[in-house]
């Protein structure tokens, strides 16, 4: 089971937590409205970083949107398999034959 696997089913067993116990049952129980903004701040954070050039600094911003992107699907009940099944679906298929069947 690689690191991804295990943070996204960390994050599915938070949503049950105490909030006062956990950072994740704690923005999870905020809401999807509120997950998906903290998705969207840590993005422009990664976007900052990438154009600064700073390595470093762009690995720690893309784990926290690889977080935050698991806890915003997680407020919606939508798994990390839902998405590498979407992922795999898509394999082998050009990206512009695949937009433009959508």
């Amino acid at each position: 089971m690689s690191a991804l696997d295990r943070l996204s089913e960390t994050i599915f067993a938070r949503k049950t937590a105490d909030p006062e116990s956990s950072w994740t049952a704690k923005l999870l129980a905020k809401g999807p409205e509120k997950c998906a903004e903290k998705f969207g701040e840590e993005a422009i954070e990664a976007i900052i970083e990438a154009v600064k050039g700073d390595r470093a600094r762009l690995t720690s911003e893309a784990a926290d949107v690889i977080y935050h992107l698991l806890v915003m699907l997680a407020s919606r009940d939508v798994s990390l398999g839902d998405v590498l099944a979407e992922l795999e679906r898509r394999e082998g298929v050009s990206g512009i034959a695949e937009k433009a069947a959508r």
